[in-house]
């Protein structure tokens, strides 16, 4: 519940304080001393966007806080969800900053209107003669019914289950989709998988491959060379070897006369040593190397088609080929796959359906079953307020799509006096018959379900006399478990009251400031006189006001 509003430098406001209470509040005030600016000013905290032109005094921010008791509005929750610290005593406050900006905090902190709407939402509902036209939209007309029949949980588990089934109808849209582009894909992807699989690239290996292509290109040459290396080495007298020999011999009758010269001919044996194994390995080559134009033809084809893959996919590797080759291969898989996987989908999706259907189908009976319920309290409500004749239908049809709330049409239908057809409520009540209605509908709704505080503005117009008691009758019963203000011109509603507030204009140094005032019980009768009377108090008028406050 609202406990306290503070208003600072907003329209004719120059500071306000005031704590409310439980009950019903009355608020009372001639034309154009200021209701508007006070409700103006609770819609700020509310959420409503502000501007610059809403501050009495330019130079100065304005700040607009209000204080909710939310002990019994089970709402930890819902500031998880905010990530807001939760409180039972929970502050909203509004800022217009002279630069126009506006800020919004919640306990505190600072949050955006988005959040702002998301909360007050739950904690106070501003009621007015436009609002009224809420009744005649079809979201509105099924949050009454899924109230009374406590389908929260039952649309909750619906609404979770359609997200699921949204999803998949999009994921099966898309595997389709996919189908399609792999398709065309397909026939090429396989031509170049065909292609990189006709070679082993996982067994070859491109440096010896190009070693041994090298080895049979240049075989004439290789042998000669070899050839005329072991010439040079061998030969008699004049080979290497043989010179190397006679240097042995010389270094050996010196070898005796000091380490230095024993080392060097060490040095020159080793030399000898590995000259002799070139030597061997150098027959060893020539006994070997022999010219074979099929194998050499063999591997220059495989380093062709290498080098061909090479150049088509833009790559330098076998790694790379190898790479490509995998991601066609899953490529062609996944196309050849996916039938099952949409058919699996589409399984998925059937079975999601019949699990909806069942759920809208229990939505659907829960309603079915609390209609009557409803139009009876709602008929009779209507007769205590001046529509004996009134009668009302809820339309409820089942439908072959899936709606955010169910699978149900629903429409009220109203007829207002006898002999006339039932038609829809928007083009069949007027705006009278719409506000009783509404306060009929939120009376009802009050014995279901916690309410947020309700503010009915002046939703009395156009009424008078006992129908006029008969609606303070109905705010003050529902007043006994919410707290509920409204905004009157009609003295039978305020003097049902638990606490009375009187807005009104001072003129202070050329200046017009409006202000609010809580009466205590003499001022009420004051008040309720000149309600019933005027300015002029007459005596009969005084003894009608305190007939009434009691």
């Amino acid at each position: 519940m609202l406990t306290s509003l503070y208003i600072k430098n907003y329209a004719l406001i120059d500071e306000l304080n005031v704590t409310f209470n439980n009950g019903l509040t009355i608020i009372t005030g001639e034309t154009g001393a200021g209701k508007s600016i006070l409700l103006g000013g609770l819609s700020l905290v509310l959420g409503k966007r502000a501007d610059l032109s809403q501050v009495k005094n330019t130079d100065e921010k304005c700040i607009i806080e209000a204080i909710f008791d939310i002990a019994n509005y089970d709402l930890k929750t819902l500031f998880k969800t905010l990530d807001l610290d939760y409180d039972v005593q929970t502050i909203i406050r509004r800022e217009i900053l002279t630069s126009g900006k506006s800020r919004a905090f919640i306990n505190d902190t600072p949050v955006t209107l988005e959040s702002l709407v998301a909360l007050s939402s739950y904690l106070i509902d501003i009621h007015s003669q436009h609002q009224t036209q809420q009744l005649t939209q079809d979201d509105y007309q099924f949050k009454v019914i899924d109230a009374l029949a406590e389908n929260a949980l039952n649309l909750e588990d619906f609404s979770k289950s359609l997200l699921s089934y949204k999803k998949l109808q999009k994921a099966l849209e898309a595997l389709k989709h996919s189908k399609a582009e792999l398709i065309k894909e397909y026939d090429y992807n396989l031509f170049l998988s065909n292609e990189l699989n006709e070679i082993p690239l996982e067994k070859i290996n491109l440096e010896d491959l190009e070693i041994q292509y090298e080895e049979l290109n240049n075989v004439e040459i290789i042998t000669e060379k070899l050839s005329s290396t072991r010439a040079l080495l061998s030969a008699e007298d004049l080979g290497v070897i043989d010179q190397l020999t006679a240097i042995k011999q010389e270094l050996s009758k010196i070898a005796g006369f000091g380490k230095s010269y024993e080392a060097l001919k060490e040095r020159i044996d080793s030399v000898g040593i590995e000259l002799n194994d070139i030597l061997i390995e150098l027959d060893d080559f020539e006994d070997n190397l022999t010219s074979d134009p099929q194998e050499l033809e063999k591997i220059n084809s495989k380093l062709q088609i290498v080098n061909n893959l090479f150049q088509k996919h833009s790559v330098s590797t076998i790694a790379d080929l190898i790479e490509i080759k995998n991601d066609l291969k899953s490529k062609i898989d996944n196309t050849e796959s996916l039938d099952n996987t949409i058919l699996n989908k589409e399984q998925d999706i059937l079975k999601l359906k019949a699990q909806l259907n069942d759920k809208a189908l229990k939505i659907h009976n829960e309603r079915k079953k609390i209609i009557p319920v409803f139009v009876s309290k709602l008929e009779a409500m209507l007769s205590d307020l001046g529509m004996p004749n009134a009668k009302f239908k809820v339309q409820l049809e089942p439908t072959e799509q899936f709606a955010k709330n169910g699978k149900d049409n629903l429409q009220f239908l109203f007829m207002a006096n006898k002999g006339s057809s039932y038609n829809a409520l928007k083009k069949s009540a007027s705006g009278g018959e719409l506000s009783r209605i509404m306060l009929a509908i939120k009376s009802i709704l009050a014995e279901y379900i916690q309410l947020p505080s309700i503010m009915f503005d002046e939703i009395d117009t156009g009424v008078s006399g006992e129908i006029s008691n008969k609606m303070g009758e109905i705010m003050k019963q529902m007043s006994v478990t919410m707290q509920v203000f409204t905004i009157t011109h009609l003295p039978q509603i305020a003097a049902k009251g638990n606490t009375h507030f009187k807005v009104f204009k001072t003129d202070i140094k050329d200046l017009t400031h409006t202000q609010l005032k809580k009466l205590n019980e003499d001022e009420r009768i004051v008040e309720i006189a000149q309600m019933l009377g005027g300015l002029d108090i007459s005596d009969s008028a005084m003894a009608h006001a305190k007939q009434l406050l009691n």
